[in-house]
């Protein structure tokens, strides 16, 4: 790894490894991988990639209206509009990378059906769409020369530096430097701010903290999804996602004395939007004074469900449920970011020459609530979008950065045992599917005093305490939105 880059990507999930492709073979591109390459929330993403590839039956319009209304009309048109208009192209290009899509016997494409939408158009590889896509990507990126792609590469801040940016961050246990002229955000979610999620250990919302920090936009983080149907196992932080696929294909959602219930909340029935199943399971868990739900898919048989659902079908068994003869045990928790760094059409940020893609970006694309399979749609067009235009500002005359030495002293006092649990206990207790005011209230000034001791003691600088202060910013962030809206 050298020193100096024209572009660095942080993140390695679909929407950095996508963009890192739009670059010509002159500009140098560094990509920061927070642990191995694969570990993202892209490479978990089940279901599948939503787009209207065949207009016999379905249309841009209908897409876009069914992403309104899961959005509850609070999402940025313009926005939408790009999605759906020109995400076709971009699910086409990458399947000229490679990506395979399940066929029908016929060898047309075969297309699910999930929760918001009004037709089948999602697209899928069994249940491992997310990591089929970027495995694809990671191998073309292997091909380019002028893409440097670094595992295990932690970083610790991102300051504007010699008309550019430099990175501090941690390689092979050591505080290095990077510079770059531009700097694209690609670092997913904020899931691990909560006690229960279904996303990776590296979703800790870096990238929206050092955005943060150097004055961008922040917009709308209290848009938070809560996925109703994780496995439920409260022992372990990470909940296994049951897709949504799952009731796409017919499963039935059963409250605690086996019986289905949607009825009472909603005509969709287990294919409402989101946000409206993850309310239903806790107003009937009121209802019915239990939290025990259930996914009941046993009548589509053995042999479909273990070629449909293979990797779900094999982690359930891991966990003893057999999804063609038992009940799956199922309950919301954290799963996906709405908000984020506050960005345009072309993922700019209010800071020059700082855009953001994917999951930490806000382009107003979702709304309060992302529809279903929307979001690797996401990563793959407003990714491409803000590496042309980072392309375009290059070819229209870039200086470079300069290199501007820094001394890092990374000692310091231990970080404080319990700091991180503490926040996860507030945001799990204060904002959890239906916010709770009182618990808002008093868990603010607690995550904001535990914020200004992370900025203001000197901690030794390890990567357990840049985690926590990213935790810390995007907590802070939250309730204060959520009490001022």
């Amino acid at each position: 790894m050298e020193t100096r880059y024209d572009v660095l990507i942080v993140g390695s999930g679909v929407a950095g490894l996508y963009a890192s492709l739009f670059f010509g073979g002159d500009t140098r591109v560094l990509m920061l991988a927070k642990r191995a390459r694969t570990v993202s929330s892209s490479s978990l993403a089940q279901g599948g990639i939503a787009a209207v590839l065949d207009h016999e039956d379905d249309s841009f319009d209908m897409h876009i209206a069914d992403t309104l209304i899961a959005g509850g009309y609070k999402n940025n048109v313009a926005a939408v509009e790009a999605l759906v208009r020109e995400g076709p192209e971009d699910v086409r290009k990458i399947m000229e990378l490679g990506v395979e899509f399940d066929r029908n016997p016929d060898g047309s494409l075969n297309r699910t059906l999930e929760g918001g939408h009004s037709r089948r158009r999602i697209y899928h590889h069994r249940d491992q769409t997310g990591k089929e896509i970027v495995d694809k990507l990671l191998a073309e990126v292997s091909k380019r020369k002028n893409i440097c792609l670094e595992d295990n590469a932690q970083i610790i801040s991102v300051v504007p530096s010699g008309g550019g940016f430099r990175a501090d961050l941690f390689v092979n246990g050591a505080v290095a430097s990077v510079f770059a002229g531009f700097c694209l955000m690609a670092t997913g979610g904020i899931g691990r701010v909560y006690m229960y999620t279904t996303n990776p250990p590296t979703a800790t919302g870096d990238g929206i903290r050092f955005a943060y920090e150097i004055g961008a936009k922040i917009k709308n983080l209290h848009f938070i999804q809560f996925h109703p149907t994780a496995f439920d196992s409260p022992d372990n932080p990470e909940r296994f996602l049951i897709s949504e696929a799952v009731r796409g294909e017919g499963a039935y959602l059963l409250n605690g004395y086996k019986e289905r219930f949607m009825h009472r909340y909603d005509d969709r029935l287990e294919l409402a939007p989101r946000d409206v199943v993850s309310r239903s399971i806790l107003l009937e868990s009121r209802r019915t004074g239990s939290n025990r739900f259930y996914l009941d898919i046993t009548r589509r048989g053995r042999d479909y469900l273990f070629n449909r659902f293979p990797a779900i079908s094999a982690a359930c068994l891991e966990r003893g449920v057999d999804i063609a003869a038992d009940l799956i045990p199922v309950y919301p928790c954290q799963h996906y970011l709405m908000g984020g760094v506050d960005v345009d059409l072309n993922g700019r940020t209010t800071v020059p020459r700082l855009y953001a893609a994917g999951e930490c970006a806000h382009t107003g694309v979702h709304g309060g609530n992302r529809l279903a399979s929307n979001s690797l749609l996401e990563a793959l067009v407003f990714g491409r979008r803000a590496a042309l235009d980072i392309a375009g500002c290059i070819r229209a005359g870039y200086a470079g950065v300069e290199e501007i030495p820094v001394s890092i002293d990374p000692s310091g006092a231990p970080l404080s045992p319990g700091l991180t649990q503490t926040i996860r206990e507030i945001m799990q207790r204060a904002y959890f599917v239906m916010p709770d005011e009182a618990a808002i209230r008093q868990g603010r000034p607690r995550v904001e005093s535990i914020l200004s001791r992370l900025e203001n003691e000197r901690f030794a600088l390890t990567p357990e305490f840049s985690e926590a202060k990213s935790l810390a910013v995007v907590a802070a962030i939250i309730l204060r939105e959520a009490e001022e809206k």
